[in-house]
This record gives structure tokens, sequence and C-alpha cells, in this order.
């Protein structure tokens, strides 16, 4: 799959719709009863780019870049506002924030996740695309330092320490993220006048997996 490593304008993407989408299928039954069956393991996000276009300066950023992924056949990042820290909406990440694994003793990758929470339900959603630099992690607690302690791969979340924790050692993290999306359409239409009028296009953006 075809991905460039370079972030929607976010100045664009600021302002834009969207949130998580899940895919259950639902059977009613004779008695009226249902049985439901979720076909996703993780949720998938979609949002819409062209609400948060203002200008004419912002639509030509926004016909440039999708000339540049050449519409639907690149991905490319995208800053989702209203959920891109490890932390609370109004924190700042620090490296106790998520745990993303706990030290066997010889394990020393882990995989970055953010664990959100509902009483006693939980959901773990994999982080692929931590923001450069944005990424700390401690080991029982203590902050290890980055090039020293450990190294990420800001293409797929993956952290490696330079020893492995102790059995038992809980290895948390915290950090900005991106999510991996594309367009999904490989057309978009313009009305100058339209758009001078307050009505904006519809740009489609939606989740994929990496």
């Amino acid at each position: 799959m075809g991905f460039h490593e370079v972030r929607f304008p976010t100045n664009l993407s600021f302002g834009s719709v969207g949130g998580p989408e899940r895919r259950t299928e639902i059977v009613t039954l004779v008695n009226g009863f249902e049985e439901r069956n979720s076909l996703w393991a993780h949720s998938r996000r979609r949002y819409d780019a062209g609400v948060a276009l203002r200008s004419l300066d912002d639509v030509e950023a926004l016909l440039a870049f999708f000339e540049a992924r050449r519409g639907q056949l690149y991905g490319f990042r995208w800053k989702d506002w209203a959920d891109f820290r490890s932390c609370s909406a109004g924190g700042e990440p620090e490296a106790r924030d998520q745990l993303i694994g706990t030290g066997d003793g010889s394990q020393r990758q882990f995989t970055l996740t953010k664990t959100y929470r509902s009483g006693a339900e939980r959901y773990v959603r994999p982080v692929t695309k931590p923001v450069v630099g944005s990424v700390a992690v401690a080991v029982g607690g203590v902050a290890l330092g980055l090039h020293e302690g450990f190294s990420v791969d800001a293409t797929t979340g993956l952290v490696t320490l330079a020893s492995a924790p102790a059995a038992g050692a809980p290895v948390t993290a915290g950090y900005e993220f991106d999510v991996p999306v594309r367009f999904d359409t490989d057309r978009i239409q313009i009305s100058m006048a339209s758009f001078q009028a307050g009505e904006v296009p519809s740009v489609p953006v939606m989740e994929v997996r990496i």
C-alpha cells in the first residue's frame, strides 16, 4: 500500500468533522430479540476536510495536496484535533500515560497503544503513526532517555528498548500521534461562486489499516 509520511495541513484539518466508525451486524430474531456481532476488531475513523476550508488559499493548498497524493492512491497523516494525545485532552503527554506492555526479561520491542476506558470496559487502539520527537517511555515508572534507553519507529509505532525490562516491570509511554488516512474520493468539485457564497465542497477522508 502506498503511503506518504506527510501530514495533511493542520490549519485545514482544524475545524473538520469526523470520528470513529464501527461495523456491527445485527440480526433480529422472530421473537424480537437481537443478536449483535462486531465485524471489526478496531474502529475506523472518517473525516470531511471540506468544512474546514475558509479561504481561496485553503482551496489551493487542498488541491495541491490532493494532486500530490494522486487522489486515493497514496495515504497520508492526519491530525485528529479531538484525539491526538496519549493523555487527557487538556493535558500534556508524559512517559507514564499509557501501558504498552509488561517486561518478561527478554522482550525489547513494544507497540504503542492507547486505551479507552468506560466503567469496566476498555478498548485498546493500536497507534502506528506517532509524531516524531513526541514519544517518551518509562520502565517501572522511570523515564528513559531517547536514543540511550529506547528508539521509536515513527512510521509503525514500534518502540525498541536498549535492554529488556525485568519480568513484571510495566512499560509505559506518552506521545502525540496522527491517524493514517487516504482520500475517499478521486474527485474534488469546487465552484468558486458557491464557495464564496459560503458553500464548501465535500472532501471525505478515511482511516486506513497499517
